[in-house]
């Protein structure tokens, strides 16, 4: 008899509330629509492209002559360890984080890059320490496939300059000229003997 007086309360408990209804979402207010991420382009044809270097030593383009660029990779060396700045020329989500995927040279690299704002456009950016290992996929001669979720692939053609660009932007971190040279050791004094 108590098991089906219990019952019974949860039953009455449970009619307290209404159920779900169709009508629910009309009961609620909804402001704006959520917005999800852009539509992904397309790979660009890289068949011409070339690496270039800017106006700046420091810096290279990469991309088909005459057109905007697809790629870039420059020596960030003001103060501190010396880093390798690399952009991908595509629009980007406001303030959206991703991860750039460098694979050739027989090497793997995922590194950090989100949307910068430049001017009224956001594009994909990022930064790390020259000395980095996982740079040493720009550092072979060979193709290296460029990859940004929703920018497309980017094959960046064979070259020696973003290899060498590498290895200056590293050699600005290393000490100059080895190691420090010692103090010399002070002779010791001698002490005048009183007899």
């Amino acid at each position: 008899m108590r098991r089906v007086l219990a019952l019974l309360s949860l039953v009455a408990v449970a009619a307290c509330k209404p159920p779900a209804s169709d009508d629910y979402i009309e009961r609620t207010r909804i402001e704006a629509p959520a917005e999800g991420p852009s539509e992904p382009i397309d790979s660009p044809d890289t068949q011409d492209a070339i690496w270039a270097p800017a106006s700046e030593n420091t810096r290279l383009l990469y991309g088909v002559p005459g057109e905007r660029p697809l790629f870039a990779v420059e020596c960030l060396s003001e103060g501190g360890e010396p880093m390798l700045g690399y952009t991908r020329f595509a629009r980007a989500d406001a303030h959206a984080k991703a991860v750039l995927a460098l694979i050739g040279n027989g090497h793997v690299a995922r590194l950090k890059i989100d949307a910068a704002q430049v001017g009224d456009v956001w594009r994909w950016e990022g930064a790390i320490e020259a000395a980095d290992e996982r740079l040493d996929v720009l550092t072979g001669n060979r193709e290296i496939e460029a990859t940004v979720p929703g920018a497309g692939s980017v094959i960046l053609n064979p070259s020696a300059l973003p290899g060498e660009l590498v290895e200056r932007c590293r050699a600005l971190g290393e000490p100059l000229g080895g190691e420090p040279a010692m103090a010399p050791t002070p002779a010791p004094s001698a002490s005048a003997d009183p007899a």
